[in-house]
């Protein structure tokens, strides 16, 4: 079996440390090359200046910070991105509603399921 992510980069915006490192095993078993992890809006549209990524994983509440500025930044960039939330949906606003969401808590078929929609249509990143 092929590693789903091999050689990808992700961004993962979480603040609930242990359900940052359930994803990040996840991914790492995944193929993963490097995952990028933030906890706050701040944080994550900083590495977002600094560094690419293949796609990424954004809980919409950041400790009562909603994160749409990152989803709005990989919207201008072009990185596939999915939701993760504990509410029934990832909140007001109506652009993002094609966005696929993971519903707290989820098992890890449905993290596959949600990259593997994310990776589709990507090509494979350059070798280095």
């Amino acid at each position: 079996m092929t590693a789903l992510l091999a050689g990808r980069r992700i961004l993962v915006v979480e603040d609930e440390m242990l359900v940052l490192m359930q994803i990040e095993t996840a991914l790492e078993e995944l193929g993963c090359s490097a995952i990028c992890a933030a906890a706050s809006v701040a944080e994550a549209l900083a590495m977002l200046a600094g560094q690419s990524f293949d796609a990424a994983m954004i809980d919409v509440n950041l400790g009562g910070e909603k994160s749409y500025p990152v989803a709005d930044m990989l919207t201008r960039r072009g990185i596939p991105f999915a939701f993760s939330t504990g509410y029934g949906d990832h909140g007001n606003r109506i652009d993002f509603n094609d966005r696929p969401t993971l519903r707290k808590p989820y098992v890890r078929a449905d993290l596959v399921a949600v990259f593997e929609q994310l990776i589709a249509d990507e090509p494979l990143p350059a070798a280095a």
